[in-house]
């Protein structure tokens, strides 16, 4: 008996761009913007985030660590010989040490994930320069860019940022966190003085 073996084979639907496109745009479709959570209602949820980290992982938030430790993967890849004569980058990726054996590395990944969903559900995700009326969107690129790595050293020099110094050393009353949080308001505050024109 013969067998139509036609019916029996899976039919491959072929692949089209346009297909993709339109895939693509229904995931970033405009979608309505909400409103942002509360401020006090934010903190709270953060307190619990950052318990629940020292409660799993013995160890709190961080983002300048991770960020270091996946430059070190990359620097170590180019110039293993200099991360093994420089004693800070020893400690990082130093021999056979893999910089991206930590959990920090995973916490960034994971914030920057976060991030996007979070700002494709509530219709904030978009491409955008943000400044004040009398800069261009070249000058606030600049001075973001610039105010970066002051901040990226800062918290290098200071051995970590607002997250790793000032939530987890604030939260466990470490006197040098302390002291970090009220230097980073303080000069904020200073310097926001002589930069108010970028925005106004």
């Amino acid at each position: 008996m013969a067998t139509n073996t036609d019916s029996l084979t899976p039919r491959k639907t072929p692949f089209s761009l346009a297909a993709l496109k339109a895939a693509a745009g229904r995931v970033f479709a405009a979608r309505t913007t909400r409103e942002y959570i509360h401020p006090y209602l934010a903190a709270a949820l953060l307190g619990l985030v950052l318990f629940t980290a020292f409660f799993l992982t013995g160890n709190g938030l961080g983002a300048s660590g991770g960020l270091n430790s996946i430059i070190g993967f990359l620097e170590d890849l180019i110039a293993p010989g200099h991360m093994d004569r420089v004693p800070y980058l020893v400690k990082l990726a130093g021999g056979d040490k893999n910089p991206l054996d930590s959990y920090l590395v995973f916490m960034v990944i994971g914030t920057v994930i976060g991030g996007f969903l979070s700002g494709w559900r509530n219709g904030r995700l978009k491409v955008e320069t943000v400044r004040g009326p009398q800069i261009t969107p070249r000058t606030r690129w600049f001075m973001a860019f610039l105010g970066g790595a002051i901040m990226g050293y800062g918290a290098r020099f200071a051995r970590g940022c607002t997250s790793g110094q000032a939530l987890s050393g604030g939260s466990v009353l470490s006197v040098g966190s302390w002291a970090f949080m009220f230097a980073v308001f303080g000069g904020g505050y200073a310097v926001a003085y002589f930069v108010r024109k970028l925005w106004n």
